[in-house]
């Protein structure tokens, strides 16, 4: 069960990773959340699989069974999912608002809030020089 799930984080990474190269900033934000969950998915194999025997204290024992799932993982992941959808919500926002203002959603093209590159100095020469035509009747 556990390299079923390993082969899943993998997928998991290996799509977000291909989903965050984009220069969409929304596939940006879907392998973002992607990514994040195959994180929750680590920490929750973690605490082990046991499907069989959940993470609860019998009536009258002081412990749990020897092979019991560990808890602190499960509220670990269920912490990250509520703080990952958060997030998720915000950059949605930040992306749809984004749009509204640049109508793009291309990386490249987003530089409004950059300064236009300066002209080179050999440019500004250039552009004042004045060029005299030479008589070429001798």
């Amino acid at each position: 069960m556990e390299l079923l799930v390993a082969l899943m984080v993998g997928v998991l990474v290996a799509a977000s990773v291909h989903l965050m190269l984009a220069r969409n900033v929304l596939r940006f934000i879907f392998g973002l959340v992607l990514i994040s969950n195959a994180a929750n998915l680590t920490i929750f194999v973690s605490g082990r699989l046991t499907p069989e025997s959940p993470p609860l204290i019998p009536e009258g024992a002081t412990t749990p069974v020897a092979d019991a799932a560990n808890a602190l993982p499960q509220a670990l992941v269920l912490t990250a999912i509520v703080i990952g959808f958060g997030l998720f919500a915000f950059a949605l926002t930040l992306v749809y608002r984004t749009y509204q203002n640049l109508g793009t959603l291309n990386s490249d093209e987003m530089r409004l809030a950059e300064p236009r590159p300066a002209k080179p100095a050999r440019a500004i020469e250039t552009d004042s020089k004045t060029y005299i035509a030479r008589d070429t009747q001798s």
